[in-house]
């Protein structure tokens, strides 16, 4: 199966820094990538160099809670509710952000939702970790995956496709169309050899080169892993052929992104997709 690779160097940047998809998906579908810029966290959950005006937006990273609370009340003044957060576990479970509304009781822990119900917004949080946006070409159903190396290896891509499947009808023919957003790039991923060694013992037969070309050797015992190559092929096992995206690097461009790998304490950025009415 032949993935179809474009980049999305013509993401459209909002007034506040935050970058907008630049994928095919259905008019109504919409989607959303922050980035550290448009908030009020300060210090190292701030701009680059610690200056003021960071929008961090994860609770559980040490930041001020009247900070972050600010930051998630502009983010979900761009939307058309408040996010459906979840507490994300590096696993492969998918939740469904249709079920309650934001408000409800508890977060699922999950590193995946999806959501048929206009208004219903999908999120994952990241710092390095490659948050995927899905839809399907009709535009009736919408999901968003945190796919950390774990998460990948495990199959989060697949367990997220696969429900929005169900939600679809279980159409076999269905058209997905994914984008891929900021996360830590190909030059600045450095794993040891059990990483590689886990995505080879998961790949089918046709996947094993591309997975090998996947891991560039560094250090001793050490590899380059391309987390984007890598999804891309996991996509396309999983049916999703048309890929947007991928070509940026959150270690790498501090001004715009958090990083976990480049700085330990940091923020953490959303990455969202709804239906609209």
């Amino acid at each position: 199966m032949t993935t179809m690779t474009m980049t999305a160097g013509a993401d459209a940047v909002t007034e506040a820094g935050w970058l907008v998809p630049d994928w095919p998906a259905p008019a109504r579908v919409r989607a959303l990538s922050t980035t550290r810029h448009g908030g009020v966290s300060t210090g190292v959950y701030g701009l680059a160099g610690g200056r003021p005006g960071g929008l961090n937006l994860g609770t559980h990273v040490g930041d001020e809670p009247a900070a972050v609370a600010s930051n998630r009340a502009r983010l979900a003044s761009h939307l058309p509710a408040m996010p459906h957060w979840l507490e994300q576990v590096h696993g492969c479970g998918v939740a469904t952000a249709d079920d309650s509304g934001p408000g409800g009781p508890g977060v699922p822990q999950a590193d995946a939702s999806i959501a048929t119900r206009p208004g219903a917004v999908c999120a994952v949080m990241t710092a390095d970790c490659l948050p995927v946006l899905l839809c399907d070409a009709a535009g009736t159903v919408v999901g968003a995956a945190h796919a950390g190396w774990r998460g990948l290896c495990d199959g989060v891509i697949e367990s997220t496709l696969a429900r929005m499947a169900e939600r679809a009808g279980g159409d076999s023919g269905t058209r997905w169309l994914a984008w891929l957003g900021p996360a830590i790039g190909p030059a600045a991923f450095e794993v040891g050899a059990e990483v590689r060694a886990a995505f080879l013992e998961r790949a089918l037969a046709h996947e094993r080169p591309g997975v090998d070309a996947a891991f560039v050797p560094g250090a001793p015992g050490k590899f380059l892993a391309n987390l984007y190559a890598l999804a891309r092929l996991r996509l396309a096992r999983a049916g999703c052929t048309e890929v947007w995206g991928g070509n940026a690097c959150t270690v790498t461009d501090a001004e715009r992104f958090y990083s976990y790998r480049r700085d330990g304490t940091t923020g953490r950025m959303a990455t969202l997709v709804w239906l609209a009415d």
